[in-house]
């Protein structure tokens, strides 16, 4: 199992793969972050555009995505997008995160994770680690299989 910072109560963050210190700081609307110089945390809802972030990508230390239901995918696109123009601070995927979504999270770019209800560590770590070999390129640095198959 790798490393894991265990919390408790909602947007407590469960499992964390980085090695820095975790943000302390308040999270903000992208709305408020970017009418501010200062702040350094910023917290995506649905509907946002990530794209407005860009500009500001060296200053942010921590995005928050908030999933309110699992069915909204979206914030699988906003955190690949920021990964690929460079984002290197704390992606933390919070709300209604299911065990399920883990790894396909994970691909995406996420590294911290704070569901609502905490999830079974053992089922994280099957989920973590279920699939060996992958069929597409993403921001992670596994290798597609059939890049494997035919080098």
């Amino acid at each position: 199992m790798p490393d894991t910072d265990l919390g408790t109560g909602l947007d407590a963050v469960q499992f964390r793969f980085r090695d820095d210190e975790a943000s302390d700081g308040a999270q903000v609307t992208v709305d408020a972050f970017l009418e501010q110089s200062d702040a350094s945390a910023v917290r995506i809802e649905p509907g946002d555009d990530a794209r407005e972030l860009l500009p500001h990508l060296a200053r942010i230390r921590l995005i928050e995505v908030n999933f309110p239901t699992f069915a909204d995918g979206r914030g699988y696109s906003a955190a690949r997008l920021l990964r690929e123009h460079g984002y290197t601070g704390e992606l933390r995927a919070v709300g209604d995160v299911l065990v399920d979504q883990l790894a396909y999270m994970r691909r995406c770019g996420f590294d911290a994770f704070a569901p609502d209800k905490a999830l079974d560590e053992e089922d994280a770590h099957t989920a973590f680690s279920r699939w060996e070999h992958v069929y597409q390129p993403t921001v992670d640095d596994a290798v597609p299989i059939w890049k494997l198959r035919h080098g």
